[in-house]
C-alpha cells in the first residue's frame, strides 16, 4: 500500500509520474500540449473558475463528471456523448442522471477549437476542468493533471449502470471494483473524500433510514444524524430532495468528510463501509488531517485519470470536434 506520511509525498509524486505517464502504450504528460496548444491551461482555468465563482456547486459536479467518466470504459469522455434514437448513452443511465457540468465542458471545447482546432481531447478537458473546479477555492492547482488522452467512440448506459460503484456498496464490493481498475485501498478512501463537496438525493440513501423495513435506521448511523436525515427526506416524503454529502461543509473542499465519517455521519452506505475494514479505517483516521488527505487525493486522482486511456484509431480513440457527438466516419 502507498505510504501516506507527508515525509514521502514529494518522492511519491515523482515516482507516480513515472508510473502513470505511460498507460496502455499511450504517453500521458503534463506538457502534452506545450507546443500544439500552449494556451490550454489558461483557457480551461479561466472558464472553469468563472463558472465556479458564479455557482460553487459546479465544483462537485465537474469532479463527479470526471469520476463517472473514468469508471466506465476509462477516461475517454464517453459520458459526454448524447443518446441517439438507436442508443442510450452513459449520461442517461440512472446513476448519471444527476450529473451536471456538461455546458461548462462545451464552452471550454468551443473556445479551444477556436484557438487549437482538432488538437485537444474532450477527455483531457474533463480531467483539467475537474482539477480546476476544486482548485478555485485555493487559487492554485491542487494536483498535476497529465494529458494526452483520446476520446472514445462508444457510450452505453448499460455499462454505466453495471460499472459505477453504488452508494449502497459494502467494503468488499468497493475494494473489488477499485482493484479491477488498478486502484488500492488508499485510493478508495482518498477518492471517496470527494464526498466532502456535493449532495446526494434522498432516494440514494433512503434505505439507511429504514434498515429492516420497520422504520429503524442503519445502526452505523449516528442517531441524531439519522433523525436529521429523516426530517429532510420524509417531511414531507420526497426522494428528490438533496442533502449535503458532508454535513459540515458541502461546498468547501476539506477533510471534514473524514471527521464526520468517524462520528458515524457518513451519508451513504458506501461511506460507512470504509469503517468496516481495519485497513481503510486507519486511512480514514489519517485523512482527518487536510494536508495528508490532499496530498494523497492528488496522487489518487492522477492514477484514476490514467484508467483505460485510448491510444488512437486502433482502439476507437479520436479527438472529437463536438464533445457530445462522435466524429463522422471517414
Amino acid at each position: 500500500m502507498r505510504l501516506i506520511n507527508l515525509n514521502v509525498v514529494f518522492v511519491s509524486l515523482l515516482v507516480l509520474i513515472e508510473v502513470v505517464s505511460v498507460c496502455n502504450g499511450r504517453v500521458l504528460s503534463p506538457a502534452f500540449y506545450r507546443k500544439s496548444c500552449p494556451q490550454i491551461g489558461r483557457i480551461v482555468r479561466s472558464i472553469t473558475w468563472n463558472k465556479v465563482a458564479a455557482n460553487p456547486t459546479l465544483a462537485a459536479k465537474l469532479l463527479r463528471l470526471h469520476y463517472h467518466d473514468c469508471f466506465v470504459r476509462g477516461c475517454d469522455a464517453s459520458i459526454l456523448i448524447d443518446s441517439t434514437s438507436g442508443n442510450t448513452a452513459e449520461k442517461d443511465a440512472i446513476p448519471n442522471r444527476s450529473i451536471g457540468g456538461y455546458d461548462v465542458i462545451d464552452e471550454i471545447k468551443t473556445k479551444l477549437e477556436e484557438e487549437c482546432p482538432d488538437i485537444v481531447s474532450c477527455a483531457d478537458i474533463v480531467a483539467l476542468a475537474a482539477r480546476d473546479a476544486v482548485s478555485y477555492q485555493f487559487g492554485r492547482p491542487m494536483w498535476q493533471v497529465l494529458t494526452g488522452r483520446k476520446d472514445g467512440r462508444v457510450s452505453l448506459a448499460t455499462e454505466a449502470s453495471r460499472d459505477l460503484p453504488s452508494g449502497n456498496a459494502n467494503f468488499t464490493t468497493l475494494q473489488q471494483q477499485f482493484a479491477g481498475l488498478g486502484l488500492n485501498i488508499i485510493d478508495l478512501v482518498a477518492l471517496s473524500g470527494a464526498h466532502t463537496i456535493g449532495v446526494a438525493h434522498c432516494a440514494v440513501f433512503q434505505r439507511r433510514l429504514n434498515a429492516t423495513g420497520k422504520g429503524d435506521a442503519d445502526p452505523s448511523l449516528d442517531p441524531e444524524y439519522a433523525q436529521f436525515l429523516r426530517t429532510q427526506c420524509t417531511t414531507p416524503p420526497n426522494p428528490a430532495v438533496a442533502v449535503a454529502l458532508d454535513a459540515n461543509s458541502s461546498v468547501s473542499f476539506d477533510s471534514h468528510y473524514f471527521v464526520g465519517l468517524r462520528h458515524n455521519k457518513g451519508l451513504l452506505g458506501s461511506d460507512a463501509a470504509l469503517l468496516t475494514d481495519p485497513r481503510s479505517a486507519r486511512v480514514v483516521k489519517s485523512f482527518q488531517g487536510f494536508h495528508v488527505f490532499m496530498a494523497n487525493f492528488g496522487l489518487s486522482m492522477k492514477k484514476m485519470g490514467a484508467i483505460g486511456v485510448k491510444k488512437g484509431a486502433r482502439d476507437d480513440g479520436e479527438i472529437r470536434k463536438n464533445c457530445r457527438v462522435v466524429n463522422a466516419a471517414n
